[in-house]
């Protein structure tokens, strides 16, 4: 296994589960000279029904092991923590901590992004229970777009299914047609709709075989990939904090095996994952 070299400053990359690898694989094919440090907090997943604050708590003390090791930059690749613990970081945690460094989310990323997408400013949502509670999408793109129209639709079976490898089962097919029915039947006019859910993309065959050919299905990896890469190319003085060896390291507050098996679902390559305490 590659090893990150010492000093090295990776751009860490932080979810509650196994769907931030969509965002990794993303950014990684997109911008492949940089280290990454990937971290999943997969033994206190799921986020998406925890609290605010134990949402916040956990991402937190993620963030902060993620800092130690190096990392200027992290990304929470992840709804359900952009939704519940992004802000507070970013303004009450990163001047005490260290206010050069940056904690970016992907909300806002694909909230920017769905001006571009729709023409008729109807938009549909599918996340967490979390993220879809919280709010925050609907606040984002109220902030970028006052007069577009959001409607939610949580989707609490399309995790599970996933991570018990069912995403081709009968079950995925009957999860899929009941969220994505509700959805569309709350807004005649929606044009777009966002998979808010790192996880959702292992669906997308069959939630976009249910899903009109008029309506747009739009998945965040490539979303944020390209926001990334705006942001590096815009922040210089961050861009050149952040190491180019091209290493990518996985850790896991889990069981490595099981992330080692998980993580096939998300990513074309075998990973090497070490175990670490939070």
């Amino acid at each position: 296994m590659q090893q990150i070299k010492s000093g090295a400053s990776p751009i860490g990359v932080f979810d509650s589960g196994y769907g931030g690898l969509t965002i990794l694989k993303a950014i990684r094919n997109r911008l492949p000279e940089y280290d990454y440090l990937y971290l999943g907090d997969n033994a206190r997943a799921p986020y998406g029904t925890r609290s605010f604050d134990v949402v916040y708590e956990f991402t937190l003390e993620a963030v902060r092991y993620l800092f130690n090791q190096g990392c200027e930059l992290v990304i929470l690749a992840c709804n359900t923590a952009s939704a519940k613990a992004l802000r507070t970081i970013q303004q009450n945690d990163l001047p005490q901590i260290d206010p050069t460094k940056r904690v970016l989310g992907v909300i806002r990323p694909t909230a920017e992004a769905i001006g571009e997408l729709s023409t008729t400013g109807h938009i549909g949502v599918m996340g967490t229970n979390g993220t879809v509670q919280s709010e925050s999408y609907d606040m984002e793109v109220a902030k970028l777009y006052p007069d577009y129209v959001v409607s939610s639709q949580a989707c609490p079976m399309w995790v599970p299914l996933v991570e018990n490898h069912e995403a081709d089962g009968d079950g995925a097919d009957y999860f899929v047609r009941k969220y994505v029915g509700t959805l569309l039947n709350k807004d005649v006019d929606m044009d777009t709709i966002v998979l808010a859910c790192t996880h959702y993309p292992i669906l997308y065959p069959k939630i976009r075989a249910v899903v009109p050919d008029n309506i747009s299905v739009v998945t965040q990896g490539e979303i944020v990939a390209r926001s990334l890469e705006d942001y590096l190319r815009r922040h210089t003085e961050m861009e050149q904090r952040c190491s180019k060896g091209g290493v990518c390291r996985y850790l896991t507050t889990e069981n490595p095996d099981k992330f080692t098996d998980l993580a096939k679902i998300f990513l074309e390559e075998p990973v090497c994952v070490k175990h670490i305490d939070l």
